[in-house]
């Protein structure tokens, strides 16, 4: 390799030279081993990502897949082996190296400022002068040649605040081609998107690979692994346990790589049997000018909320959970007025909250696993103790067994929530709300980020829990979830119930239209 990219244009051997160029993989790395502490995170990974292909890297919470991707990109540095690109050894310490190397990363949790234009945010960092000056002129005429060539739509005079999730993700791609990426690492990529945006964004994404991108995606979602990919990485335990191409696997072979054995692909339950009325809405407005709605979730049965996100669905849940205020109208659980009271009044009359956005609503996370597990329930006995104090040695023995019955991973307790992966950070909240025995349970995005084995045993405790008489209100983008795992299906759009559909009888394309304000 060293000699074909030594030979200058002269060279005899010039067109041999560019066939084998042609013809290298992107990017190859062999032996990475990655510690911290006494984890280890990647065990002698071998990864080969052929050129001009989307590459999609698969495996449990946990796996290694964000940490292997995040050593490429130079965010770690591996304790052993190596890395070649484009067939050259490359020394890649930090993102700097990564993105000169032509590597761009997209993160699940996007970094970008808020407050400022679309294109302030994709030039920050990268800004070229004139006369001293920031030459927007030439900046926007270069960020727009990108956007026409692989067909983004995006107003570059508009802030970033105002944009939907999808809009903000695009930015975030175009912020990476923009500084020169031609390898692109994308994690999770389609975890807060809309149907709608995900098919849009698969367009853009087969498009950047015709015109000679090579294309990474971390991801957990099976059936857009064979929708997308040419080839698949399969990853458990911090290592490579399978190399598949995409057009000769299934959905059933990937998730037994990935869980080492059979999974279940489908929610299997019985039919519901409803009775007491536990959450009773009346005439409660969620957002300014919207109008009120009513409605009620029984014991026994999960009823899910189908609507494109930012329609009501957070005010409701975080209404209901006791996180808001509504603009008008009144809730009841199990017959009791819920006016004015708190979050902590209302978790007193048996409602537990899954929120949507786990960092902000979920987690501390700076604290360890066991101050996360007893979040909520501090004040009860037996981690409460006298005078205010707590029994840590309680606290503890709660959090090993949470972390046990949930199967966290890293199980160990002492560790900072920030440490684990979002799909462990998640399942870490679910146990704990789960351990309360709830008469409501109020669920948001109850599986954004998770991992299939994961998918497949949150859905089997929430139909346990149903089944034992708890009433469930469910959020999700996933619209297939909604539809599988919910006895009833309320469509909510700008704020209001457009309709009650049964998840058996109605088809996708009627509750996809009924989301968007048709009929």
């Amino acid at each position: 390799m060293e000699t074909v990219a030594a030979m200058n244009n002269d060279s005899p051997y010039r067109p041999i030279a560019l066939s084998l160029l042609h013809n290298m993989n992107a990017i190859e790395m062999r032996g990475i081993t990655k510690r911290f502490g006494a984890v280890t995170a990647n065990k002698g990974i071998h990864l080969t990502i052929q050129d001009k292909s989307i590459h999609a890297i698969v495996g449990e919470n946990g796996a290694g897949k964000s940490t292997i991707m995040k050593i490429l990109y130079g965010f770690y540095t591996a304790d052993e082996g190596e890395i070649f690109v484009d067939g050259t050894l490359r020394a890649i310490r930090n993102p700097h190296d990564a993105i000169a190397l032509g590597i761009g990363m997209v993160h699940q949790h996007f970094m970008l400022v808020p407050p400022m234009t679309v294109l302030e945010n994709i030039i920050l960092g990268a800004e070229t002068t004139k006369v001293g000056r920031i030459d927007f002129e030439q900046a926007e005429a270069s960020v727009q040649k990108l956007l026409d060539d692989f067909g983004f739509k995006l107003n570059l005079h508009e802030k970033v605040e105002d944009l939907s999730v999808g809009q903000q993700q695009r930015v975030e791609v175009v912020k990476a081609l923009y500084r020169g990426a031609r390898i692109l690492i994308l994690d999770e990529p389609t975890a807060v998107l809309t149907p709608p945006e995900v098919e849009e964004f698969f367009r853009i994404l087969r498009g950047m690979r015709d015109q000679g991108k090579t294309i990474i995606i971390i991801t957990h979602k099976l059936n857009e692994v064979l929708t997308l990919s040419d080839n698949i990485t399969v990853m458990r335990d911090g290592q490579v346990v399978g190399h598949l191409v995409t057009a000769e696997t299934n959905a059933a072979e990937i998730a037994r790589l990935m869980v080492g054995r059979d999974v279940l692909l489908h929610i299997d339950k019985p039919a519901a049997q409803p009775h007491a009325v536990v959450l009773e809405a009346k005439q409660l407005q969620l957002q300014p000018n919207s109008e009120a709605i009513s409605f009620n979730v029984q014991a026994g049965e999960i009823v899910g909320i189908a609507g494109v996100e930012g329609n009501g669905q957070t005010e409701l849940i975080e209404i209901i959970a006791g996180l808001r205020k509504p603009i008008a109208g009144t809730f009841s659980v199990n017959g009791k007025s819920c006016s004015g009271l708190n979050a902590r009044q209302i978790k007193e009359l048996g409602v537990a909250h899954i929120p949507e956005d786990r960092h902000r609503r979920g987690l501390l996370l700076e604290s360890d696993l066991t101050e996360n597990s007893i979040l909520g329930t501090h004040y009860r006995s037996p981690v409460a103790a006298l005078m205010g104090m707590l029994n840590n040695v309680a606290a503890v023995t709660k959090s090993k067994r949470l972390i046990r019955d949930f199967d966290v991973r890293p199980a160990n307790e002492a560790l900072a929530a920030k440490v684990l992966s979002g799909g462990n950070q998640q399942k870490l909240i679910i146990g704990r709300e789960f351990d309360i025995a709830p008469k409501l349970m109020l669920v948001s995005q109850p599986t954004r980020g998770v991992d299939i084995g994961a998918i497949e045993f949150i859905h089997r405790k929430l139909v346990e829990l149903r089944d034992a008489g708890a009433a469930i209100l469910l959020v999700s983008a996933e619209l297939e979830e909604v539809l599988s795992l919910s006895d009833r299906v309320l469509v909510m759009y700008q704020g209001r119930i457009v309709g009650e559909v049964d998840p058996n009888q109605v088809r996708q394309e009627e509750i996809g239209l009924m989301m968007t304000g048709g009929k």
